[in-house]
């Protein structure tokens, strides 16, 4: 279990990172989606890849975190595995009509051992350990009698007697009833200090310090706890998950307060105009029209012809453009156009308010331009706000329900919740109003794969191919559910046929999806990392800020135990992301890689078990 929960935090922050991309097409989202789900099908195996150089990765781990006073005290010495087992085979092996053991007594107050710092000293070996016995057992019986300040005495005693790591953990047991944080600190601490693998007082611990809202402090001891523990215990695996989206929020508010604005990778803006159908240049606006670049009219061409170009650098001309053109005013009747431009435009850097205002300027002085309710609705999807993504919808429909665009990214509303009938159903509309859109006939095809309509699909691609034989995105697409059903060879065909395509009809600013895709096709089918990393390297080298090649290029060195250089691109994951679901999710990776090297900086210890752990468990797979 502690495998199948171990990325939850990432998954769910994913959800709202993938919905931009979805937005526009699942082609971002899917290899993201590729990459999450992989880790939690691979989480122990992904530490004790990472054990044989240091120690192990994380998104998930720790023991019962809760602050309840009827935690349980240690109520005898603490074993090792070895003896523990012992004791459970000679149990079993005992016979039925065997004398119960006898329990050990508890001395009435009278009877307990007088001991203090001034006489401890005058005391016996022997009679130091008997001593110790007695006040801990009186302490367990004043805790479960929740006196927990009699406990917190007896304990202290027993300590006194004997320095045992169990006393000091079960007089933690007693603060953090008292909610003593600093205290089940200072207590956990010193048990941790005579036994570095004591799971109890490590998760005690982590309790503390996140009660006390240090998490990076408590992740790091979830972490230990759970490699010491084998990676068995849910409810640690759960605290992990837990401490990392809390230390990644943290820090993710911080990066969005500093962060500069600015727009994602040329791949992620083309995938998004790409989801509009395009239309005819608005009258006025014609290479042919004789317009002075330095008027608010000559700016909007100039943004509209910048975009064509489909360049990161051509992308942030077109941005200048329009907020150029709206500053310079006078726009006539290109004033709603230029404000769905410029809205566009900030919506992908991330100024979300920014493009709410816009584009309601933009519905509010042409209600007839149904593209900026479009986006609107896909705005208001990603903020979580579905009735008013949907109540965009309705007027779009109210204004044009011929205008394909209305269902198809209706369709993907349906689609990002899961509605995959609804969403089929209008992507449908979408194609018999137009049929020369070819992403309503992909995202048919790929609706009907998440259906279980196999065939179907195969056959709605198929079709894809033979009438958009120039298209790449249809051959990414058929590679990407090829890859699903581990049709390996096929998949890196359809990948490359797409690069192909790319490069004759793109030789500026062509996707570099197919290249990654493919990259993790050879490396699921080959395991030939050397090969992964070159096609990831040659996708940053055409596109530089694309976060689906740092991120994939990250899982890879990762999964060779290179996890200083994996932590580096989990942290420029995090830089380049657009909002904050976005830097949460590549911070949450970054943040597991960290604590495996400051886990393997304290406990040293553990990496050669990890490294033992990992024979056996197969070779890993990135996607599936």
């Amino acid at each position: 279990m502690a495998s199948e929960t171990a990325q939850k935090a990432f998954q769910s922050a994913n959800e709202s990172a993938s919905k931009a991309a979805s937005a526009t097409s699942q082609t971002s989202s899917s290899a993201l989606d590729r990459l999450s789900h992989w880790y939690s099908e691979n989480k122990a195996l992904a530490w004790t890849i990472v054990g044989v150089a240091v120690v192990g990765t994380g998104a998930a781990l720790a023991y019962s975190s809760s602050s309840s006073p009827s935690e349980r005290v240690d109520s005898k010495d603490k074993k090792s595995k070895k003896e523990r087992r012992k004791e459970k085979e000679a149990a079993r092996d005992a016979t039925k009509t065997a004398e119960p053991a006898a329990q050990p007594t508890v001395e009435t107050e009278e009877e307990l051992p007088s001991v203090d710092e001034s006489t401890v000293g005058t005391l016996t070996e022997q009679e130091r350990r008997d001593f110790a016995a007695k006040l801990k057992a009186a302490g367990n019986q004043a805790y479960n009698a929740k006196k927990y300040d009699e406990a917190i005495d007896l304990y202290g005693k027993a300590i006194l007697c004997k320095p045992d790591p169990v006393f000091y953990s079960n007089r933690a047991a007693c603060y953090n009833a008292l909610s003593k944080w600093e205290k089940v600190v200072e207590d956990t601490t010193a048990a941790i200090s005579l036994d570095s693998e004591y799971v109890k007082a490590l998760n005690r611990r982590a309790n503390a310090y996140e009660q006390l809202e240090k998490y990076s402090e408590a992740l790091l001891d979830y972490t230990a706890s759970c490699i010491i523990d084998g990676f068995r215990n849910d409810a640690a695996a759960q605290s992990v998950e837990r401490l990392l989206k809390k230390v990644a929020e943290a820090k993710a508010k911080d990066i969005l307060a500093s962060k500069e604005k600015k727009l994602p990778s040329a791949m992620f803006v083309t995938n998004y105009l790409q989801s509009f159908r395009v239309k005819s240049t608005p009258e006025g606006l014609e290479d042919s029209a004789d317009l002075s670049e330095d008027s608010a009219v000559g700016q909007l061409r100039k943004g509209l012809k910048a975009m064509n170009v489909r360049t990161a650098e051509s992308y942030d001309e077109a941005s200048k453009a329009f907020d150029k053109a709206i500053e310079l005013g006078d726009l006539g009747d290109h004033e709603a156009y230029a404000y769905n431009l410029r809205g566009t435009f900030r919506y992908l850097k991330g100024e979300n308010m920014e493009a709410l205002e816009d584009l309601t300027k933009s519905v509010n002085k042409q209600p007839t331009l149904t593209q900026s309710y479009i986006k609107r609705a896909s705005m208001h999807l990603e903020q979580g706000e579905r009735e008013a993504a949907a109540e965009d919808f309705k007027k779009a429909t109210e204004q044009n329900e011929n205008d394909p665009d209305i269902y198809y990214h209706r369709a993907q509303l349906h689609f990002i919740l899961g509605e995959f009938a609804d969403a089929a159903k209008d992507y449908q509309k979408s194609i018999d109003i137009d049929k020369d859109f070819i992403f309503s006939h992909i995202q048919l095809g790929v609706t009907q794969y998440k259906m279980g309509s196999i065939a179907s699909s195969m056959a709605t691609f198929r079709r894809c191919r033979k009438n958009f034989p120039q298209v790449p995105d249809v051959f990414n697409y058929y590679g990407e559910l090829l890859l699903d059903q581990q049709k390996f060879q096929e998949a890196i065909e359809q990948f490359e046929q797409a690069i192909e395509i790319e490069k004759s009809t793109k030789p500026i600013g062509m996707n570099v999806l197919p290249l990654i895709n493919k990259a993790l096709a050879i490396f699921q089918w080959k395991q030939d990392f050397n090969e992964a990393e070159e096609l990831c390297q040659k996708a940053l080298i055409i596109d530089a800020e694309c976060d689906i090649a740092v991120a994939t290029m990250a899982q890879l060195l990762l999964q060779q135990g290179k996890v200083t250089e994996a932590l580096k691109y989990f942290e420029q994951a995090a830089e380049l992301s657009r909002t904050e679901g976005e830097i949460v999710n590549a911070l949450s990776y970054a943040e597991a890689t960290r604590t495996q090297l400051e886990v393997q900086e304290k406990y040293p210890q553990l990496a050669s078990r990890l490294q033992s752990a990992g024979v056996g468990l197969g070779q890993p797979g990135l996607g599936r």
